[in-house]
């Protein structure tokens, strides 16, 4: 089956501040992120022919009116997609399929969320949906889960998280636009008030606002923009969906999440990625809390199953590793202000391999990867992107 392999080009990027954005609505945030886009392709936001827009509250946005409203640019097809926490990503994908196919020259892929506005503590509930008699649980009660598991089974100890923490904050002190830039300590890390044990307050992002967007077109027409001599090339993106109520099926081990396994699979076979810790340059994926990008680290092939905390302990995630993760600070610095994340992490991908990352900079980096998980882990979509030289 054809793919969309080299034949889809990222011409130029844009993203918010993340954090706290009491002065901005969805709107502000959105046309912010297109604009700077848009400058970076050098092209007109009249030349857009179709949209993508990721949102998952309704509070930010509905239906392909969440884009076309606040751009004006209305009389062209727009589409609001929701996929849980991979919705940025899922409308990246959606809007390369569009280019791979034929049928639309210059897409925009972007992605939004205004959730301070919301009040309360963590992410607002949806609601509507779930198990007849027991409540739904938190973000951090799921993943919890995770860890608990991790630590019976493998030894693996809340110190071992909070390095995760420490490493991320580290990176998101050089990122201008990150919400959080201040470095942590281990000891700070595990002392920190208990969210869902052993989850901290230092192992879960943030609520956070921000959007992010990228205009996506042929090769043919990449040369003819703004990065001419420096356009990425998308070389696989793939998205695997599992149950929403992992919690309820026997064989979930909670040691891992299948969706990013298969989504990992089918976009390494697309790349002709045959060994993904020695390929991969560097790698964005979703730490939305400390245990996640842990076992990301082995669902993704960087390690063995049970090797996650030794990659960490000897620094091969750290920036001069072998396979550093999260250079930009991550979920951990930025928050996850939810249906911009994806987009987010294509932003940052594009520029690491571009050499002009706003952040940590990877030296000589060839080939990206970008992972959004959402949900209970039940939503994965693997993005690989590689330099237009190599």
């Amino acid at each position: 089956m054809p793919g969309i392999k080299d034949r889809v080009a990222v011409a130029g990027v844009g993203y918010t501040r993340y954090g706290e954005r009491w002065e901005s609505d969805a709107e502000d945030l959105l046309v912010e992120a297109v604009d700077e886009a848009c400058a970076d392709a050098g092209i007109e936001q009249s030349d857009i022919d179709a949209i993508w827009v990721g949102i998952f509250y309704p509070f930010s946005g509905m239906a392909g009116t969440g884009a076309a409203d606040p751009l004006k640019i209305f009389g062209k097809p727009a589409t609001r997609v929701e996929n849980y926490c991979a919705s940025g990503m899922d409308a990246f994908r959606n809007a390369c399929y569009a280019v791979a196919s034929g049928v639309v020259d210059v897409a925009l892929a972007c992605g939004v969320e205004k959730i301070t506005d919301q009040g309360g503590t963590g992410l607002p509930a949806i609601g509507g949906r779930g198990h007849p008699v027991m409540p739904t649980p938190s973000a951090p009660a799921m993943f919890a889960l995770a860890a608990t598991r991790s630590f019976h089974v493998h030894g693996w100890t809340k110190e071992d998280l909070a390095q995760v923490a420490v490493k991320n904050h580290a990176n998101g002190v050089h990122h201008p636009k990150a919400h959080f830039r201040r470095a942590i300590t281990v000891e700070q890390a595990v002392s920190a008030p208990i969210v869902a044990w052993p989850l901290g307050r230092f192992d879960c992002c943030a609520v956070s606002d921000g959007a992010a967007a990228v205009i996506i077109t042929r090769p043919e027409t990449a040369k003819n923009l703004a990065h001419a001599d420096d356009f990425v090339r998308v070389k696989a993106n793939a998205l695997a969906v599992h149950t929403a109520w992992p919690m309820f099926k026997s064989s979930m081990d909670y040691l891992g999440f299948p969706a990013t396994r298969d989504a990992a699979a089918l976009a390494y076979e697309e790349a002709g990625v045959k060994d993904p810790a020695r390929e991969i340059s560097f790698a964005e994926v979703h730490d939305c809390f400390t245990i996640t990008e842990i076992l990301n680290y082995q669902d993704l092939g960087f390690c063995k199953e049970g090797e996650g905390v030794h990659l960490l302990r000897e620094g091969q995630t750290s920036p001069g590793g072998s396979i550093p993760v999260n250079v930009s600070g991550g979920l951990k610095c930025f928050g996850h202000p939810i249906g911009s994340t994806g987009c987010r992490m294509i932003v940052e991908s594009t520029k690491q391999l571009q050499g002009r990352a706003d952040g940590v900079q990877v030296a000589d980096a060839t080939l990206g990867l970008a992972h959004n998980l959402g949900g209970p882990g039940a939503v994965c979509s693997v993005t690989i992107l590689g330099r237009n030289d190599v």
